[in-house]
């Protein structure tokens, strides 16, 4: 669509949406844009990614699910706080970081005893799911 077009969906029979296209921001630093559109006159924007952008969007290493010194991300979202630094020792239930997502905060704490080798984000970072957030030794 090009920017004040609109288009009529039919969900289903009698049910339809009016869809009006705004504009789209400029490219994020994370690869996202920003779509502004109407949807039957009420105001709407969604934040998806731009494929095109893909080749100069930088991506994290994924966690190792099989070892247990890798932790990663349990869902996308944004880094609110990082609870822990490098070298610090950790007991099961220590807070490690808070990630937001959708307006809900979600705690990473340790599984088990250990030290900090590596924290590898910081706090107003994105991450997707599974990203590798910090090592334990």
């Amino acid at each position: 669509m090009t920017p004040g077009q609109e288009i009529s969906v039919t969900i289903e029979q009698g049910k339809d949406l009016l869809i009006h296209f705004i504009t789209v921001s400029d490219p994020h630093e994370d690869g996202y844009r920003t779509v502004f559109f109407e949807v039957n006159g009420q105001p709407r924007s969604i934040k998806v990614r731009d494929e095109s952008l893909s080749a100069q969007t930088e991506t994290r290493t994924k966690a190792d699910q099989k070892d247990k010194n890798q932790i990663g991300a349990p869902m996308p979202g944004l880094v609110t706080t990082v609870a822990v630094h490098t070298g610090e020792r950790v007991k099961p239930g220590a807070m490690l970081m808070t990630l937001e997502a959708m307006k809900m905060e979600m705690s990473i704490t340790a599984e088990r005893v250990g030290r900090v080798q590596r924290v590898l984000v910081s706090a107003g970072e994105q991450v997707e799911a599974k990203d590798l957030l910090l090592v334990l030794e």
